[in-house]
């Protein structure tokens, strides 16, 4: 028995607070965590898109049962089967929504990123080895994807403002895993900026408002 693969056009889906003008100054890319949806993630953003700022949620494409195997349903960007391939196709879709988006401005705005929980180990692994350079990553309850190339996320990220944030209640957030984020932060020859705030595994508005809007 020989198991193969077949590589086929498929439809993943993102949401977007507004048809692009072309005019505005930034383009924020958020990435949800496990077993969330695009549609409801942007909503925690749509307060501050405008025209100066739009907002893009790509959704994950792999969906699952939040439940047993009925009720509501969510989308993870990878597990541990087949993970190569996920992050494979994570790669293309978010290239080509990307190139699809930045053709409607004859000057590139720049390019902002959060990624939440899972979201921020995806964001990370596609913005290291992107044609572009992302102006601002923003690693909320999550971190950088452990298995990128070093030398390759230095030069990358070498202009890049970074951000870590998380809930001093996340009980997903560990000692440990912070250690492991802030030895990686040395590694890349990066300043961190690290902020918390009094809360679990969630974004947090009050905090949000302010880096969004740079403010403080």
């Amino acid at each position: 028995m020989e198991k193969k693969k077949l590589i086929f056009p498929y439809e993943a889906f993102y949401s977007i607070s507004h048809q692009p003008t072309g005019k505005e100054q930034e383009i924020w890319l958020v990435f949800h965590g496990y077993g969330q949806l695009s549609e409801f993630f942007i909503r925690k953003f749509l307060p501050f898109s405008g025209e100066d700022r739009l907002i893009l949620a790509p959704e994950g494409t792999n969906y699952g049962f939040l439940k047993d195997f009925q009720g509501r349903v969510g989308a993870n960007w990878m597990t541990r089967h087949e993970r190569e391939t996920a992050i494979a196709n994570n790669h293309r879709f978010l290239d080509l929504l990307m190139e699809e988006i930045l053709q409607k401005y004859p000057q590139k705005p720049s390019i902002h990123v959060l990624g939440f929980s899972q979201g921020a180990a995806t964001a990370t692994r596609w913005a290291a080895r992107w044609d572009h350079r992302v102006k601002q990553m923003i690693l909320w309850a999550g971190g950088f994807a452990h298995d990128l190339i070093l030398e390759k996320a230095k030069d990358q990220f070498r202009t890049t403002e970074i951000l870590m944030v998380f809930g001093e209640k996340d009980e997903l957030i560990t000692s440990e895993s912070i250690a492991s984020q802030r030895a990686f932060f040395g590694l890349l020859e990066k300043e961190v900026r690290e902020l918390n705030f009094e809360g679990g595994h969630e974004l947090n508005i009050p905090l949000l408002q302010k880096i969004v809007k740079k403010e403080g």
